[in-house]
């Protein structure tokens, strides 16, 4: 038991570190390209290493042996993939700061808190809820663009990572169920399939035309590769931890991003979206503490 414990959050860890680089690598390159050709791209180098290590794996004999149930899953998961990371990469690509886009996106882990407690009955405490609120505070300091009307109250891109939230919280709970019957290869190959299907379609639906530099397939590739690596982790550390707990370290990715957006663009956030930023990692933190039992009132 302690040994999966200890595969969970280091599964969790690497997941965290990968995918803070891909904010970091995926706004390089939608600097130069649009959106759908950098997916295409993208997700043909996600899919290649996806196939490639669940044939290694021999995984991949488990497609011949899909429950019509676990197809349905695979293509609810495809739909909800899309919605979730188109939305993703939009914010990234509206939100000039990525470390303030890493902030924003703690709004993930009180979605799966919420979709636990009201889709998979599990149960919250004061604390939880207090910890819930503090994060969405935070997010609510960061979005703050100093405006007086709904239209200029909130930062542009805010509401994108909002529905990005929603649905990625939604697939979180669909593969948590899922976990133990379709492999964490499955899951990756089937969600990096859908995605490359969609952005290729999305270049013919747009008509758009962009041509490749030598920087931004660069960056394309090893942001890929980040990619790869992070959404395989994450889900091979539900496998040994619950959502919850892998949620919190994942969390902390925004003080990861903050760091390598200052390296890589000489940029940082704003006084209040730090603080903001701060204050959504402390209410995440409290918030899964809490539901892990460190945190209890006294009665």
């Amino acid at each position: 038991m302690k040994t999966d414990i200890f595969k969970g959050y280091f599964f969790a860890i690497v997941a965290t570190i990968t995918f803070a680089n891909v904010y970091i690598f995926s706004k390089a390159a939608l600097l130069e390209i649009p959106l759908a050709h950098f997916g295409s791209l993208w997700y043909l180098v996600v899919t290649l290493l996806c196939f490639l290590y669940a044939f290694s794996s021999k995984k991949l004999g488990q497609l011949a042996h899909l429950t019509r149930k676990q197809v349905s899953v695979l293509l609810t998961l495809g739909g909800l993939e899309i919605a979730t990371t188109t939305l993703f990469f939009l914010s990234i690509h509206i939100i000039p700061n990525p470390a303030v886009t890493s902030f924003l996106g703690n709004l993930y882990p009180v979605m799966v808190l919420l979709g636990g407690i009201f889709i998979l009955n599990e149960k919250f405490s004061a604390i939880e809820i207090f910890g819930g609120f503090l994060a969405l505070a935070g997010a609510f300091v960061i979005s703050y663009s100093g405006g007086t009307t709904l239209k200029t109250f909130f930062i542009e891109g805010t509401g994108v990572v909002f529905f990005n939230a929603i649905f990625a919280a939604t697939a979180t709970l669909v593969v948590k169920t899922q976990v133990k019957q379709l492999s964490p290869e499955i899951l990756n190959l089937n969600r990096s399939f859908w995605l490359l299907l969609f952005s290729f379609i999305m270049i013919f639906v747009l008509g758009e035309n962009a041509s490749f530099s030598a920087g931004s397939i660069k960056n394309i590739l090893v942001g890929a590769l980040l990619e790869f690596t992070a959404i395989l982790t994450a889900y091979y550390s539900f496998k040994f931890i619950e959502v919850s707990k892998s949620s919190v370290i994942q969390s902390l990715k925004g003080i990861v991003v903050l760091l390598v957006s200052y390296l890589f663009f000489d940029t940082l956030p704003m006084a209040h979206q730090l603080a903001g930023g701060l204050i959504t990692v402390a209410g995440v933190l409290v918030m899964t503490l809490a539901q892990a039992g460190i945190f209890k009132l006294k009665s």
